[in-house]
C-alpha cells in the first residue's frame, strides 16, 4: 500500500539496520577485548560457569605457591639437620678415639675442647635455623625449664660470690705468709708460704671457673626466657594444597622432634634447644668410662636425626607430586574457562564482515524506501 503516513518498507529497513548495528557493536567489542562474554547479557549461564572456573584456577595457583614455599621450608630444616648429622658423626669419632686406651689425659682434654665447641654449634643450628623469620627446630621453654634455669643462675651466682671471697682470703693469707718469710726466712716459713701459694692458685682457678659458669647460666636463662615460641615443626601443621577447604596436607613431627631434643641433650652439657652457648666444660670424654657411654648416646641421636630428615624428605616429595598435579588440573581448568570466555577471532571476524555488508545493504535500502513517498505526488498530478 502506497501511503504518506506509514512507510512499511522504511520501517522494516530501519529495524534491520538497528539489529545489524547491535550485532556489529557486539562483534567489535569481542574483537577488541578478546572475550566472547563481556557482560552477563552475552551468555548468562556461561559467565556463571566461567567465574567458578576462574576462582578455582586462581585458588590452585596460590596453592602451587604454597607447596613451593612449604618445600623450601622443609629443605631449609632438612639441610640444617644434615649439618647437625655431620657434627654428631665428628663428635662420635672423638668419643671413639677418647675411649681407646692409647689416648692420654692431655689427648682427652684436647678432644673434649673440640667436643664442647661442636656441641655449642649444634645448639646454634638447632636453636636458630629459621625460615621467613620463624624458627623451625627449636622448642619453647616450658615452665620447668625456666624454673631450672633460674635456680641454676641463682646457685651459680652464689657459688661465684663464695669462690671470689675464698680467693680473696687465700690471696691475703699468701701475702701474710710471704711477708712472714721475708721478715723471718726459715724452712718452716718457706713451706707455709709455698702451701699458701698453692692454695691461692687453686682458689683463683676455682673462682675463674665459678665466674665462667655463673656467666654461662645467666646467658642460658636469658636465652630460655627469650624462647617463648615453639619452632614450626614443634607442633603439628597443615599445608593448604588446594583451592577448597578439604584440600590440606598434615605433618606432625612434634614427638620425633621432642625425642631428638632429649637425645641431643644427653650427648653434651653444652647443648640447649634455645641456640645460646652455655660455655660449660663438659666431661663426656674425660670422665672415667664416659666416652664409651657417649658413643651409644651419639649413635642414638644420629639415628633420631635420620628419622626426622626422612620424614621431612617424604613430606617434601609428596608436595612435589601435589604441585605437579595442581599444574595439570590448573592448565585444564584454564583451558575449559577459555573455551567459554575467549573469542574465536576467525569466526567473529567473519561475523563482523557479514554484518558490515548487511548494514551497508540495509542503509542503501532505507534510502530507497524513503524515496517511495514521492510516488504519491505523481498520482496526484
Amino acid at each position: 500500500m502506497l501511503s504518506l503516513h506509514t512507510n512499511s518498507a522504511a520501517l522494516s529497513a530501519q529495524a534491520s539496520v538497528s539489529r545489524n548495528q547491535g550485532t556489529l557493536s557486539t562483534s567489535m567489542t569481542r574483537l577488541s577485548t578478546g572475550f566472547r562474554i563481556n557482560s552477563a547479557m552475552d551468555d548468562a549461564a556461561g559467565l556463571q560457569i566461567a567465574t567458578r572456573l576462574k576462582a578455582q584456577t586462581s585458588g590452585m595457583a596460590m596453592a602451587m605457591r604454597n607447596t613451593q614455599n612449604a618445600i623450601s621450608m622443609m629443605q631449609t630444616a632438612e639441610g640444617a639437620l644434615g649439618e647437625t648429622s655431620n657434627i654428631l658423626i665428628r663428635m662420635k669419632d672423638l668419643a671413639t678415639q677418647s675411649a681407646d686406651a692409647s689416648s692420654t689425659a692431655s689427648d682427652k682434654t684436647a678432644m673434649q675442647s673440640e667436643y664442647d665447641a661442636l656441641a655449642s654449634e649444634l645448639s646454634n643450628i638447632i636453636g636458630n635455623t629459621s625460615f621467613g623469620g620463624a624458627k623451625l627446630l627449636n622448642k619453647a621453654a616450658d615452665a620447668a625449664a625456666l624454673a631450672l634455669a633460674a635456680t641454676a643462675k641463682t646457685a651459680d651466682a652464689a657459688a661465684a660470690t663464695s669462690a671470689t671471697a675464698t680467693a680473696v682470703s687465700s690471696l691475703a693469707a699468701y701475702n701474710t705468709a710471704a711477708a712472714t718469710f721475708t721478715s723471718t726466712p726459715s724452712a718452716a716459713n718457706a713451706t707455709a708460704m709455698q702451701t699458701a701459694r698453692e692454695t691461692m692458685e687453686a682458689d683463683a682457678a676455682a673462682e675463674a671457673a665459678a665466674t665462667a659458669k655463673s656467666t654461662a647460666s645467666t646467658a642460658y636463662e636469658t636465652a630460655a626466657l627469650a624462647s617463648t615460641t615453639s619452632g614450626k615443626f614443634a607442633a603439628s601443621m597443615d599445608f593448604q594444597i588446594g583451592a577448597s577447604t578439604s584440600e590440606k596436607m598434615g605433618l606432625d613431627l612434634s614427638s620425633q622432634l621432642t625425642a631428638l631434643h632429649s637425645q641431643l641433650g644427653a650427648t653434651s652439657v653444652n647443648y640447649n634447644s634455645f641456640g645460646a652457648a652455655t660455655g660449660l666444660a663438659g666431661t663426656e670424654l674425660t670422665g672415667a668410662g664416659s666416652a664409651s657411654l657417649s658413643i651409644d648416646k651419639l649413635s642414638t641421636a644420629i639415628d633420631s636425626i635420620g628419622a626426622v630428615r626422612s620424614a621431612l624428605g617424604a613430606a617434601a616429595n609428596r608436595l612435589e607430586h601435589v604441585a605437579t598435579n595442581l599444574a595439570n588440573v590448573s592448565s585444564n581448568t584454564e583451558a575449559a574457562s577459555g573455551r567459554i570466555m575467549d573469542v574465536d577471532f576467525a569466526t567473529e571476524s567473519s561475523n563482523m564482515t557479514s554484518t558490515q555488508m548487511l548494514l551497508q545493504a540495509g542503509t542503501a535500502m532505507l534510502k530507497q524506501s524513503n524515496s517511495m513517498s514521492s510516488m504519491v505526488m505523481s498520482l496526484l498530478q
